[in-house]
């Protein structure tokens, strides 16, 4: 049920993502989440891999250059 969780929480950060960076791909944000996802596998705590994840993708997305609006 946790896995479960975490893929919608996932899915989540991906919507809340394309609605800040309307110019980017959304192709391109699932593939930074989905790289930034995969660096929290096999870590014992989940509660807070989302809030993690949607962190590390958004300056990822915002240090390659485009703006957001």
């Amino acid at each position: 049920m946790k896995q479960i969780d975490e893929k919608g929480a996932i899915a989540q950060v991906v919507n809340t993502l394309a609605e800040k960076f309307p110019r980017r791909p959304r192709a391109e944000i699932e593939q930074v989440v989905h790289d930034e996802h995969v660096r929290f596998e096999g870590r014992p705590i989940r509660a807070y891999v989302s809030v993690l994840v949607q962190r590390a993708a958004r300056l990822r997305l915002n240090a390659s250059g485009v703006q957001h609006h």
